[in-house]
């Protein structure tokens, strides 16, 4: 079954062409746009500007995909499209392109919640199991999983019970933990994005050097708030530049070393709190597996740190971590989300779609007149 994955919720333009069947998943193209160096100069993204660029390369971007998989459109047996959460304008060039796809070639299609995409980026990376075989597609004794969802704009703890169960344990009440890594780069002077950066600092810097808090880490919840943390480096800057300002036209007069320091420094943090809430949350909800999902899980330390610490714990779950090639925003964990969404209503979905001809008729409920994006659209 091939599924044609398309991602443009925030500033990754992707298409995605992916091969499933009903023991591995098989990235044939994973082609991304990225529109890091138009908005690194406004030290966020622009909306505006975000979506005149996807409505600019997304035809282009399709066209490299489908070269790379070696396929055409219509052979493609479901097409998923991010609908939603994103922003809105971004959201709507994807969800119209796909709309028109599924249109003219009369395709099924799926509309896809972005968070969920990031978890089943957990299914795109081949596992071993007991038996030294390889498969990404049951991975058997999974459930219940509990995953981390680290992005930009989101840290939630996410019990996932099932395909399509999910339970929200926990979330940030103000910055999620990508956010608090840009606003804290940026009041370094150091770019954006800022968890790449922050992590690159890292590398040189003593994480013990700056006491730094470690925002509800002793909650017996599991939300999060890093808002706390950006504030303490804001006047931890003032109190070493006296003459800085926290503005973000001004760059502190710090030597290379303390800015090293305080990278380091401030991504200890964030990593102890993470990895402190979901392995007690683990072990609450007795998980057999933690999977760890979105842009900031690219962090080394995050990864190195969870798998090390999981391996301590009595209840000995299993550790899933998606490669990084899927760890940012990308169409291939769209695709993968959108057969799982779909199978889940259709379990014969790979036998019935198999060699459709695009003569064929689509059900209402995955016609395009069904999509619509949603840039508020919560599912956990």
């Amino acid at each position: 079954m091939l599924i044609l994955g398309i991602e443009t919720s925030c500033d990754e333009t992707s298409v995605s062409v992916v091969s499933i069947s009903n023991k591995s998943i098989e990235v044939l193209s994973n082609v991304v746009s990225s529109q890091i160096k138009l908005h690194a100069k406004w030290g966020g993204v622009v909306p505006h500007l975000a979506s005149r660029e996807h409505a600019k390369n997304i035809d282009h971007v399709l066209k490299l995909a489908l070269k790379e998989s070696k396929k055409r459109v219509k052979d493609i047996d479901l097409i998923a499209v991010t609908s939603g959460p994103g922003l809105i304008g971004s959201l709507m060039v994807g969800v119209l392109f796909a709309k028109t796809l599924a249109w003219k070639y009369n395709k099924p299609i799926v509309g896809v919640n972005h968070m969920e995409g990031h978890v089943y980026s957990n299914w795109l990376t081949p596992i071993t199991n007991d038996k030294g075989q390889i498969s990404n597609i049951k991975k058997e004794k999974i459930f219940p999983a509990l995953c981390l969802v680290v992005s930009g704009g989101h840290t939630q703890l996410v019990l996932m019970t099932g395909h399509g169960r999910y339970k929200l344990l926990g979330e940030t009440l103000d910055d999620a933990a990508g956010e608090a890594f840009d606003k804290i780069a940026r009041i370094l002077g150091l770019g954006y994005p800022g968890g790449p950066i922050i992590s690159k600092y890292a590398e040189k810097g003593n994480p013990k050097a700056f006491a730094l808090p470690r925002p509800m880490l002793k909650h017996k919840n599991y939300n999060f708030s890093f808002s706390g943390l950006k504030t303490s480096v804001l006047y931890l800057v003032r109190d070493l530049d006296k003459n800085f300002q926290g503005s973000t036209l001004k760059i502190p007069r710090l030597s290379l070393r303390v800015k090293h320091d305080i990278a380091a420094s401030v991504q200890a943090a964030i990593v102890e709190v993470l990895v402190a809430k979901t392995l007690r949350a683990a072990k609450e909800y007795k998980a057999k597996t933690i999977m760890l999902a979105g842009g900031v899980s690219a962090n080394h330390l995050l990864r190195k740190t969870l798998i090390e610490s999981a391996e301590l714990l009595d209840t000995k779950p299993s550790t899933l971590i998606p490669s990084l090639e899927y760890t940012t925003d990308n169409a291939a964990m769209i695709a993968a989300a959108g057969y799982f969404n779909y199978l889940k209503n259709n379990p014969d979905a790979s036998k019935k779609l198999k060699g459709r001809g695009s003569d064929q008729s689509v059900g209402e409920k995955y016609s395009w007149r069904s999509i619509q994006a949603d840039a508020n659209w919560e599912i956990f």
